[in-house]
């Protein structure tokens, strides 16, 4: 595949066809050790037999996908939810921009080939640190949309890296951009877009991870418990869902850091302090809802629904 980077193919133990998947959807996975991770499918949503995940190897992360590259083999049998799409295609779109940064690739590869099948309009622009970290290298190339992919490597000839000024000029608002790759590459195709006049209903994006969550210089504050009237106080140096543990309360977590939405939790009162990148800035305006492992709050108490 490529340097770190190791492709996975998950079949049915009993051979049946698999729940079926559009382009932009991802799975959980249960990896060995107990954590919960998030993957995009990047095989043929047609193809019902078998789902493809492509796991980049982080030396520095969690624990997950060391665990996925080091223990898992073939005919190893591993639990996964059914699929999940918070990244679709949009049907309005006239023509699509896709931007991938490093793994981010898993996504955009599946919309790039569902795109060509359905002889939409668009162009793939993937960014790597270089060719030999580039996955799916050789699948791009031999693909029917291989004049619409282009590559571009950090080590590569000034000519070749993405100028995204020039990428993302404003375009009609029947152009529709998607992206995903790492934090500060998406934030600097997200800014471009925005600079160059992009709406946002012509922006998609998911992001993989964030930025540790920082609780230094937090105060406390206040939660309470709709379906109880229990009120649970959150320390400076903890996040709410770890207050919430503390006290016997199970709020289903998996990446702890605002990005996939598994804690997502109903706010019925007070105004959150929203620090995830999974909620839209609409999303977020409207104070209904927050993500507790990261999230905090601008009130002296959140009443969650809970």
């Amino acid at each position: 595949m490529a340097v770190d980077v190791a492709l996975f193919e998950l079949v049915s133990t009993t051979g049946e066809a698999l729940p079926p998947f559009a382009a932009g959807s991802h799975i959980e996975v249960l990896t060995p050790g107990g954590l919960i991770r998030h993957y995009s499918l990047c095989n043929d949503p047609e193809d019902s037999l078998r789902y493809q995940i492509a796991i980049l190897k982080e030396e520095k992360g969690r624990g997950g996908s060391r665990a996925m590259h080091e223990t898992v083999e073939v005919g190893s049998e591993i639990s996964i939810s059914e699929p999940k799409n918070h990244f679709p295609l949009a049907h309005s779109a006239q023509s699509s921009l896709l931007f991938a940064g490093g793994i981010g690739i898993t996504p955009l590869l599946c919309m790039a080939e569902r795109l060509s099948a359905i002889d939409h309009p668009f162009a793939l622009h993937y960014c790597t640190r270089s060719a030999e970290r580039t996955a799916f290298r050789e699948r791009i190339a031999a693909s029917l949309y291989a004049e619409h992919a282009h590559l571009h490597f950090d080590d590569g000839a000034p000519d070749q890296k993405a100028n995204l000024e020039e990428l993302l000029r404003a375009q009609g608002a029947g152009v529709h951009l998607y992206t995903c790759g790492p934090k500060g590459f998406m934030d600097a195709v997200l800014s471009t877009a925005r600079r160059n006049g992009w709406t946002e209903d012509q922006l998609h994006y998911e992001f993989f991870s964030a930025e540790p969550v920082k609780l230094d210089s937090d105060g406390s504050f206040e939660i309470q418990l709709a379906s109880s009237g229990r009120v649970i106080p959150v320390a400076p140096n903890q996040t709410a869902v770890s207050a919430l543990r503390a006290e016997g309360v199970d709020v289903p977590t998996s990446c702890e850091q605002g990005v996939c939405g598994t804690c997502l939790t109903r706010v019925l009162d007070g105004e959150p302090d929203h620090r995830d990148l999974y909620l839209s800035a609409d999303e977020q305006a409207a104070n209904d809802q927050f993500l507790p492992c990261c999230s905090r709050a601008k009130s002296t108490r959140l009443v969650l629904d809970l």
